[in-house]
């Protein structure tokens, strides 16, 4: 019979992605956590862990048997809690989010949330390229126009919409397109692709048209790629949620502007990495997020 204990220090490993860093965690010697470790992999007949003086990671096998027994370990962890009068959830949530997150979701509302969960912390990683959730033993996903695989628990929360926008200065120096066919021959701003493709999909008067694309300049920080915009080296594909207020201030203007780029299946996309019944934390962070976005996704 498994040793929950033992689970539960394999699980914190994982988590933690190191022996030192687990152990730190669990006020206890590394090298003890080490041999509790070596003794629930004999017992299960199998290597749990790929480990290297630099690098530790799950082995597929320990990878399911993370996915199976942490989100159960984590509502026994709860309810021990909570028979201790410990009632508010308690943890570390790692969420990864758009570059670009900080310039919809305000960061003065971690305030508001420290003070509701104070025994939460939250870990952001903040990157516009699509991140390995697992890999990156990433509990919640904030995702805007990117394809999540089957496997996860997907909460759409709005439809994603990007617009053409460049800045008054670059429009002085090179007329503005009009029509598609003309994009060719400017300056277009891009974010990185691992695929190295120059094409953007369009929906217009016409329907959906793929235009392929001069790119000049490519980054893969949504708000690098707004300030590449701003500073006039050319024309970007922007989210219409950042680029508005920018177009307002004067700092923009749109550019081919019954044209633009939506789907409804990879708008703004809120990710569970963990089956049900997920963790405290996760859910309350989670439920967080949906509360004050929703209101700016509300705006037109």
């Amino acid at each position: 019979m498994l040793d929950l204990n033992d689970l539960a220090m394999f699980v914190q490993v994982v988590r933690a992605g190191s022996f030192s860093e687990a152990a730190r965690r669990l006020r206890m010697p590394a090298n003890t956590l080490s041999r509790r470790i070596d003794q629930l992999e004999e017992q299960l007949g199998t290597r749990l862990l790929h480990r290297s003086t630099r690098k530790l990671a799950p082995s597929t096998d320990g990878q399911a048997l993370f996915e199976r027994y942490a989100p159960a370990l984590d509502q026994i962890l709860e309810i021990e809690r909570l028979h201790e009068g410990k009632q508010a959830p308690s943890g570390s949530v790692r969420v990864t989010a758009m570059a670009g997150l900080f310039e919809i979701f305000r960061i003065e509302w971690m305030t508001e949330f420290y003070a509701r969960y104070p025994h939460i912390s939250i870990d952001f990683l903040l990157d516009d390229t699509p991140t390995d959730l697992i890999a990156e033993r990433v509990d919640l996903a904030l995702r805007m126009g990117v394809e999540t695989g089957t496997g996860f628990r997907v909460r759409r929360l709005a439809p994603s919409a990007m617009i053409l926008a460049a800045s008054p200065a670059y429009l002085e120096r090179r007329s503005a397109p009009r029509t598609l066919r003309e994009l060719a021959e400017h300056d277009c701003l891009t974010i990185s692709s691992r695929q190295g493709r120059n094409t953007w999909r369009l929906q217009g008067p016409r329907g959906s048209q793929d235009v392929s694309i001069n790119s000049r300049f490519a980054v893969n920080d949504m708000r690098v790629l707004a300030q590449a915009c701003i500073a006039g080296l050319g024309i970007a594909l922007l989210p219409q949620l950042m680029v508005e207020p920018i177009i307002e201030q004067g700092k923009l203007v749109r550019v081919l502007p019954s044209w633009r780029r939506s789907s409804t299946d990879l708008g703004l996309q809120l990710v569970y990495t963990s089956r049900p019944p997920v963790p405290p934390a996760v859910a309350v962070f989670a439920e967080f997020l949906i509360e004050k976005l929703g209101d700016t996704m509300k705006s037109p």
